[in-house]
This record gives C-alpha cells, sequence and structure tokens, in this order.
C-alpha cells in the first residue's frame, strides 16, 4: 500500500490496488479456474479475452452460484474443496469442464486508478461486492482493490489517529 503519507481522502484505486493482477483466459476451464485460485489462495480474477480486455470476473460467489443451482458430476478424482462464504465446502471436482466466461460475472465494477477511496467504497457497497478491477484505458486489468484494502487503509488511519491522541495527551503529575 502506497497510503503511508497521503491524507486517508486522497488515497485512490492506485495507492490501495494489488498489482499486478492475476487474469483467467475466457476459455479456462471452470475446473481449472477452481484449482488455479485455490492454489493462489485467492477468491477471485478477472476474466480477459485474447486481447487482454477485462469481459468479466470470476469470484468464490460464482462457485456457490453454480455450487447452489445443484452442479453435480458423476467422475471422483483426488478431493480439492473450497470454502464457500458461509463455511460450506465445496469439491472442485464437482465443477464442470465447461469454460469459464460461461459462470463468471460480465461487466464487473471497474474504476480507473485516480478513483478516490471513497467513490471505491460507495461502488463496492453499492454493487454488494468485495472487490474492484482496476483497469487502463484500453479496459485491461493493472490491479484490483478489495474491501480488505480498503479496511487495512481504514485500520492504520484509525491507528495513526490514536497514537496522536495518546501523544497530545496532557500527562499528569501524581502528588507524593
Amino acid at each position: 500500500m502506497q497510503s503511508a503519507m497521503k491524507p486517508f481522502l486522497a488515497l485512490t484505486a492506485g495507492d490501495l490496488m494489488t498489482a499486478p493482477v492475476m487474469t483467467l483466459p475466457q476459455d479456462m476451464s471452470l475446473r481449472e479456474a477452481a484449482r488455479l485460485l485455490c492454489r493462489s489462495n485467492i477468491s477471485g480474477a478477472p476474466i480477459v479475452d485474447t486481447e487482454g480486455r477485462c469481459l468479466g470476473v470470476l469470484s468464490s460467489s460464482d462457485f456457490v452460484s453454480w455450487a447452489g443451482k445443484g452442479g453435480e458430476s458423476e467422475e471422483k478424482v483426488e478431493v480439492t474443496t473450497f470454502i464457500a462464504p458461509w463455511g460450506e465446502l465445496i469439491n472442485i471436482e464437482d465443477s464442470p469442464d465447461m469454460e469459464i466466461r460461461h459462470y463468471m460475472t460480465a461487466r464487473p465494477v471497474t474504476v480507473a486508478a485516480t478513483t478516490p477511496i471513497g467513490e471505491l467504497a460507495q461502488k463496492m457497497v453499492d454493487a454488494h461486492i468485495h472487490r474492484v478491477l482496476v483497469v487502463s484505458e484500453q479496459h485491461r486489468p493493472c490491479g484490483i482493490v478489495t474491501s480488505t484494502d480498503v479496511l487495512a487503509a481504514v485500520a492504520q488511519v484509525a491507528k495513526s489517529a490514536a497514537q496522536k491522541s495518546e501523544r497530545q495527551r496532557p500527562r499528569v503529575q501524581k502528588s507524593r
């Protein structure tokens, strides 16, 4: 996070984003995408076309939606699971080999690197999402800002304010 010296409300997507961001090609299978996300310990990634332009996003919510529709498979192989937001274990091997473009969330919420933190937070709240993709003018993903990144900035400001308040508090001398 590049925010150490900037005032909180001056922070932008460029200050908070994680870059580079892992992208997934639109023709990758859902099963392979699930394995890659699980191995990378991330819960979502942008889906790109052959030119690298953002088409959508695949997140744990998309897997939950797929599982909720009764996705099943007859083949059982080594079990790899992912934990749904409410704690249920979902078997990744049950996910189909169909391309992720059929399961992704199309038209993801995207912002420019210059987008202020307040606007980022409002977009997340309005869309009920936990990540916003930072894209270039050519609509290519260049970073990602998660709700955790925004909360980390809030925590940093709160900690600094508490330390400043503690330093400014008058010291009371005890009389003997």
